[in-house]
C-alpha cells in the first residue's frame, strides 16, 4: 500500500507501470499519480478514498502520456513527465520567480504545490492552473476559466468553458462564445470562492460583500461527511457534486448533483455539432444523426454528423422519386431560409418535397420551416416533426432509431410491384397521346425560346445572354413575392423557382425600390455592365425586368445564405473554411477592380453582401448597383457613435471615391472573418474590445493576437497565418487611402506571393 507523503524530495518519481505508485496527502484523501481513462493515460490529482479515484485535475489533459511513462520531480526542481525511454515528454510545473525548488507536497485540499522550503510560499501550485474542476478552499480569480472536456473519456480541452469575468459575473459560454449561464452578479469586481462547507459564492472585494451562487438549502449537512467538487462537464454544464464519505440514508454512494447551471444537456446550443440532434439518456444525453447522415466520429458523437447522400441533380429532380422520413418531436434551432405559416402537415410535406434544394424541414405549431444546411442545435421538442428527404430507391432508417416511417407526398407508399403494374398499364393505354402532347410542347418551347431571344437587350453583347423577364413571369415564379430572403439598401430579395430550357432552378429576385428617377437608360447600362461579369466569386446575374415602373434583377440562388449568418451562427465555422472564404472574396474584388472590361466599385462591401453556395464558396452580391441609387440614398449617416463601421473615412471628407473604399471595407470584414464577431459590439462599447478595428490593432501592437481567436483552437494552432491576415487587414483599414494596398496586392499578400510589412497605426 502506498505511504502518505508530506514532502516529496527532489529526484522522486512515479511509474505508470506501478498501479499503486502515488504521492498521497497527509489525510489520505487526495493523491497525485497516473490515471487511465478510456485509452488515455493522464497524470493528475484524484480523490484517493473513492473507489473510482475520481480525477479532479489533469496536468496533461491535451497530451496523454505514452505507455511506460514516469513522472519525476527533477533535481532542478521541475515536475516533468518522461516517456518510457526517459526522455522529457511534458513539463508540468516549476518556479517562475527564479527561486530554487527543493520539494513538492500533495496537500489535503487537493492542491499540488512546489516549494523552496517547508512552510514557505508556493512557487507553483495546481490550483493556479485549473482544468475542468474546482475543489473546496479553491478560488477562481478574474479571467480564470474552467474548460469542459471533449468527452467523459477524452479529457482534452473542449468547446465550452465557464469564467469569472472582470465585471463580477460568473458566466459559461458555448464554443461560439454564446452565453449559456450567468450568475447576474455584475457591477463590481470579485472572485469565485468555493468554501469547505460546499457553498460556492462570489466575494466582491470592492463592496466587501459575498453573494451566494448555490442555494444553501441544496448543501447537505454536516458538510464534513461529504466530498465536494465543482466541475464543468463535457456538455458545457457546470455542476456542484457531493459524495458521501460513509453510509447515507439520503444520498447514493456516488457523485450526486446538488446544483447545476442548466437543467438539461440538450438545452446547450450546438451540443451535438453540425447536423446532429440531442436526446436525453440515463441522466445524460446522446447525439443522433438524421437519416442520410453519419457521425463525423462515431467515438465522439458531439462532433456532429456528415451528410452521406449525394447532392440531388435539380435538373432531373422529380418529387415523386422521394419520400419523407419523419423524426417525431425533434426540432433544429435557427437556420430557416423559408417559412410558411398557417399550413397543415400535409401542405408542409408537399411544399418541402417540391423544393429540390431543401434536405430537411420542420413542422411545428402550423408553421413549416425549410432548414439551411448545415443543421444546428437539434434537440427533442414536443409537438415538432422533422422531415428528412430520402430517395424511395435508397431509403435508410434513422441512425440508432426505430423502424422507418417513410411516406411519399404524405401518403403511404404502394408496393413497388403494384406501382410497376399501374405504370405499365397507363403507358400502354396513353402512349400515342403522350407522343402527340410531347410534339406540341416541343413546338411551343422552341417558339418561346425564339421569342425570349428576341427580348435580349439589344445594346448588350450577344454572349451575355441575359434574359428579360416580364413582371408577370417573376410574380408567378415567386408566387406573388411570397418568400422573402432579405432586404438591404438596394431593395428586397425574394426566392422563386423558374423553368429554364435545362430544367427548373431556384432563383433570387431582387426588387429594386430606390432607383434614380427617369433612370431607364442608367438601369440598362448598369445591367449590361453587370451582365458582362463572370467570376467564380461573383453572384451570377441571370436576367432582369424593366417593365413599366418595375425594376428587378434575377440572380442565381445561394443555398447557404449570407456570410454574416454563417459567421455568427450557433456553431463557429472551421478556421480553414474561413480562410478560404476570405481568399475568395479578395479574388472577387480584384476581378471587379482590375479585370472587368468596365471597372466596378462596389461601395457596400459587408458580410451581408457576401453569399455562400452549397460548397461554401463565397460570392459577392449587389455589385454594380451603387450608381443606380437615388442621390438621397447615397448619403451616409455619420452620426454613429464610436464606430466607422465598414465605411471608408473619405466618404465623410468629400474626397474622390476610388476602389480604395472597397479595400477599407474588406479590411474590416477580414477582421470579422478572423474573429467570428461583429465589427461593433454594442454591449461592449465601454470595453477595449468593443470596436473590432481598434482592438485588433491594440492586440497586434501588444503581441496578444491569440486574444482575437481565444476560443478557436484551430486558429490558435495557426498563429502565423492569423498574424499575416491581421496585418493585411490593418493595411486595408488605413485612414489614408494612398496607404491602402490594391486588392491585387491584398490577394498576393494573403496567398504568400509577396511579404507583408508591419502596418502603421491605421488612425495615424
Amino acid at each position: 500500500e502506498a505511504q502518505p507523503y508530506r514532502n516529496i524530495s527532489l529526484g522522486s518519481s512515479l511509474s505508470s507501470l506501478d498501479n499503486s505508485a502515488s504521492w498521497i496527502s497527509p489525510s489520505g484523501e487526495f493523491s497525485f499519480g497516473f490515471s487511465r481513462i478510456g485509452d488515455n493515460l493522464y497524470v493528475g490529482v484524484r480523490y484517493e478514498k473513492i473507489p473510482e479515484k475520481t480525477l479532479v485535475w489533469a496536468a496533461n489533459r491535451d497530451r496523454p502520456a505514452p505507455p511506460g511513462s514516469t513522472v519525476e520531480l527533477t533535481n532542478n526542481g521541475l515536475l516533468v513527465i518522461n516517456d518510457a525511454n526517459g526522455k522529457p515528454f511534458f513539463s508540468i510545473g516549476g518556479s517562475s520567480g527564479g527561486s530554487a525548488i527543493t520539494q513538492a507536497a500533495m496537500l489535503d485540499t487537493g492542491n499540488l504545490v512546489l516549494q523552496s522550503s517547508p512552510g514557505s510560499e508556493f512557487k507553483w501550485q495546481s490550483f493556479d492552473s485549473p482544468t475542468d474542476t474546482i475543489l473546496p478552499t479553491q478560488t477562481l480569480s478574474v479571467d480564470y476559466k474552467l474548460y469542459a472536456p471533449m468527452s467523459p473519456t477524452i479529457l482534452s480541452t473542449g468547446r465550452d468553458y465557464i469564467v469569472m469575468q472582470s465585471d463580477g459575473n460568473f458566466v459559461s459560454y458555448s464554443d461560439i462564445s454564446e452565453p449559456t449561464y450567468a450568475s447576474n452578479t455584475d457591477g463590481t469586481k470579485g472572485r469565485l470562492v468555493f468554501d469547505e462547507s460546499g457553498k460556492i459564492s462570489i466575494f466582491q472585494w470592492e463592496k466587501n460583500t459575498t453573494v451566494e451562487i448555490t442555494p444553501a438549502s441544496r448543501i447537505p449537512k454536516p458538510s464534513k461527511d461529504f466530498y465536494f467538487r465543482g466541475t464543468i462537464d463535457n456538455d458545457g454544464i457546470f455542476r456542484l457534486y457531493n459524495y458521501p464519505k460513509g453510509r447515507s440514508n439520503s444520498w447514493s454512494k456516488s457523485w450526486n448533483v446538488i446544483w447545476e447551471t442548466q437543467d438539461s444537456s440538450c438545452e446547450m446550443p450546438g451540443i451535438c455539432g453540425q447536423n446532429g440532434y440531442c436526446v436525453g439518456k440515463n441522466k445524460g444525453f446522446d447525439c443522433l444523426c438524421p437519416s442520410g447522415f453519419s457521425y463525423a466520429d462515431a467515438n465522439n458523437k458531439v462532433l456532429g454528423c456528415n451528410q452521406d447522400v449525394p447532392i440531388i441533380d435539380c435538373g432531373q429532380y422529380n418529387p415523386d422519386d422521394y419520400g419523407l422520413e419523419t423524426i417525431d418531436n425533434v426540432n433544429f434551432a435557427g437556420g430557416d431560409y423559408a417559412v410558411k405559416s398557417n399550413i397543415d402537415e400535409a401542405g408542409c410535406r408537399d411544399w418541402f418535397l417540391a423544393d429540390c434544394y431543401c434536405t430537411l424541414a420542420v413542422y411545428s405549431d402550423s408553421n413549416c420551416y425549410k432548414k439551411r444546411m448545415p443543421l444546428r442545435s437539434g434537440k427533442v421538442a414536443g409537438g415538432s416533426k422533422a422531415f428528412v428527404k430520402v430517395s424511395l430507391d435508397n431509403s435508410s432508417p434513422l441512425e440508432g432509431g426505430g423502424p422507418s416511417n417513410i411516406t411519399s407526398n404524405g401518403r403511404s407508399n404502394w408496393s413497388r410491384f403494384g406501382v410497376v403494374k399501374v405504370v405499365l398499364f397507363v403507358i400502354s393505354v396513353t402512349i400515342f397521346i403522350l407522343i402527340i402532347i410531347e410534339s406540341i410542347i416541343l413546338i411551343c418551347h422552341r417558339r418561346r425560346n425564339v421569342h425570349r431571344q428576341e427580348k435580349l437587350v439589344g445594346s448588350m453583347q450577344p454572349e451575355i445572354k441575359l434574359m428579360r423577364f416580364s413582371y408577370k413571369e417573376l410574380e408567378k415564379a415567386t408566387r406573388n413575392f411570397k418568400e422573402k430572403l432579405g432586404s438591404g439598401s438596394f431593395g428586397t430579395v425574394y426566392r422563386g423557382m423558374m423553368v429554364f430550357t435545362y430544367g427548373q432552378k431556384p432563383i433570387a429576385v431582387k426588387q429594386l425600390d430606390k432607383l434614380m428617377e427617369n433612370g431607364d437608360k442608367e438601369f440598362r447600362t448598369e445591367v449590361s455592365v453587370i451582365g458582362r461579369t463572370h467570376h467564380k466569386n461573383l453572384v451570377q446575374l441571370l436576367g432582369f425586368c424593366d417593365e413599366g415602373s418595375h425594376r428587378l434583377l434575377v440572380y442565381e440562388y445561394m443555398e447557404q445564405g449570407s456570410l454574416s449568418s454563417f459567421l455568427l451562427g450557433s456553431i463557429r465555422p472551421e478556421w480553414n473554411t474561413r480562410v478560404q472564404i476570405a481568399f475568395g472574396i479578395a479574388r472577387g474584388l480584384m476581378y471587379l477592380h482590375e479585370e472587368c472590361s468596365t471597372q466596378i466599385i462596389h461601395c457596400d462591401i459587408k458580410p451581408e453582401n457576401i453569399l455562400l453556395d452549397g460548397n461554401l464558396i463565397p460570392k459577392i452580391s449587389d455589385f454594380g448597383l451603387a450608381k443606380l441609387l437615388r442621390h438621397d440614398q447615397t448619403k451616409t449617416n455619420t452620426d454613429i457613435r464610436g464606430t466607422r463601421g465598414y465605411v471608408a473615412p473619405e466618404w465623410f471628407r468629400k474626397m474622390a471615391v476610388t476602389v480604395k473604399v472597397d479595400v477599407y471595407s474588406y479590411g474590416v470584414m477580414l477582421l470579422e472573418i478572423i474573429c467570428c464577431r461583429k465589427t461593433v459590439e454594442i454591449n461592449m462599447m465601454n470595453e477595449p474590445s468593443g470596436i473590432l478595428v481598434d482592438w485588433a490593432y491594440d492586440c497586434f501592437v501588444g503581441q496578444q493576437l491569440e486574444t482575437l481567436v481565444e476560443h478557436d483552437e484551430d486558429a490558435k494552432n495557426d498563429m502565423k497565418k492569423v498574424r499575416k491576415m491581421v496585418m493585411v487587414a490593418l493595411w486595408c483599414i488605413q485612414e489614408d487611402p494612398s496607404l491602402r494596398p490594391t486588392m491585387k496586392k491584398v490577394t498576393q499578400m494573403l496567398e504568400g506571393a509577396v511579404d507583408v510589412a508591419i502596418p502603421p497605426n491605421p488612425s495615424s
